[in-house]
């Protein structure tokens, strides 16, 4: 095969390929699988940080001017980190712990204060935990232009001992 046919099918194979292949979310490979194609265009906005501390609170507010006086405790945990993707501003995420409600608040982030806030159940508490003690951690938050919001925390990929 002569030099300019090899340089003409490169040509054509090259053109023949997607224009402008969107990038995937970093970390996609921790998104679960999307049976009703609720994350079928590109997030409009992703936040994905690595943990680097963090620090568990336990609160309890009583408001006193009310009868009776209702004494409410919150389970909290404050996570701070570096932002990893181009783009990203978030540098903290508060985790809140539900052992009462039916269902959970969706996951919030306010560019403002650079804080994602999630909600999970209380009986998910240890599970969060033994991540922060045992792995590297990182949180991603992705939105849709159609609604749809998606936000983990998650280890990397580990090997198994």
């Amino acid at each position: 095969m002569s030099r300019s046919i090899r340089c003409c099918a490169a040509l054509l194979l090259t053109l023949s390929l997607p224009l402008a292949a969107a990038p995937a979310p970093m970390h996609a490979q921790f998104l679960p699988p999307d049976d009703l194609s609720l994350r079928d265009a590109d997030p409009e906005q992703q936040q994905l940080m690595q943990v680097t501390d963090y620090s568990v609170v336990l609160g309890a507010q009583r408001q006193s001017n009310q009868q009776p006086i209702p004494v409410t405790s919150q389970l909290s945990i404050r996570l701070k980190g570096k932002s990893l993707n181009k783009g990203a501003t978030i540098n903290q995420v508060l985790v809140y712990f539900d052992g009462e409600s039916k269902s959970l608040k969706k996951p919030v982030y306010d560019d403002k204060s650079k804080t994602l806030t999630l909600y999970y159940p209380l009986a998910q508490y240890r599970v969060v935990m033994d991540l922060l003690r045992n792995d590297t951690v990182y949180c991603q938050f992705l939105s849709y232009a159609n609604g749809h919001i998606w936000a983990d925390l998650h280890t990397g990929s580990v090997r198994p001992r």
